[in-house]
């Protein structure tokens, strides 16, 4: 079983070469398009210049909390490859899929039991199922022992607060690994020494 990742947040020219030229480069890199509450976000007119690359290996994913018409038509012609929604019900979702014709990453955000029971609902529009914590632009964690038994039959993706040394944990899982704050340095840039170690641990798990 290959491990498969997306590394989160990338906003600068420098950082995406590198990631996309790496040896083992993630299969999904994710974009903040809407939320201005992160530090990650990429304003509209940089992120058009930033995404308009070769992508080579690697899927580019908008990621979108509760997206408004606006910049959902600002980014239709972007080169993204799925839209990752937060905070949309299913038949919102649904409507994106069909009028803007990208796969789709419905994201979960999970705090307890309560929380997971939700994710059949998205199920029929979706390519992916990401389980994230609440933290939305903070690196929070929840226990992803709460996934236990969610069933195998469709494609998942975890976040939340995931770090490097966590890998291993996650070695023969069917989880794409989704990894943002945890590749960053104290000023909270993304480190080319962190996504180095964490690219090279992947592909070794």
């Amino acid at each position: 079983m290959t491990l498969e990742c997306k590394i989160c947040g990338v906003s600068d020219e420098e950082t995406l070469n590198f990631i996309i030229n790496h040896k083992f480069p993630p299969q999904y890199i994710g974009f903040i398009a809407n939320y201005t509450k992160s530090k990650r976000f990429v304003q509209i007119d940089k992120l058009k210049k930033l995404v308009d690359v070769d992508k080579k290996k690697s899927k580019f994913v908008a990621v979108l909390v509760k997206p408004s018409k606006d910049i959902l038509e600002e980014i239709k012609y972007l080169n993204f490859d799925y839209y990752q929604v937060y905070d949309c019900s299913p038949n919102e979702i649904k409507y994106i899929k069909e009028i803007y014709r990208k796969k789709i990453i419905s994201a979960i955000t999970v705090e307890n039991n309560q929380d997971l029971k939700n994710y059949k609902d998205f199920l029929p529009f979706s390519e992916i199922i990401l389980f994230d914590s609440k933290g939305y632009e903070k690196s929070v964690s929840f226990d992803h022992n709460l996934l236990k038994d969610v069933p195998s039959n469709f494609k998942k993706m975890i976040a939340g607060n995931i770090k490097i040394d966590d890998i291993l944990n996650f070695k023969n899982k069917e989880y794409i690994i989704d990894v943002s704050g945890g590749l960053e340095d104290i000023s909270g840039k993304k480190s080319k020494i962190k996504i180095d170690e964490f690219l090279n641990k992947i592909n070794r798990a």
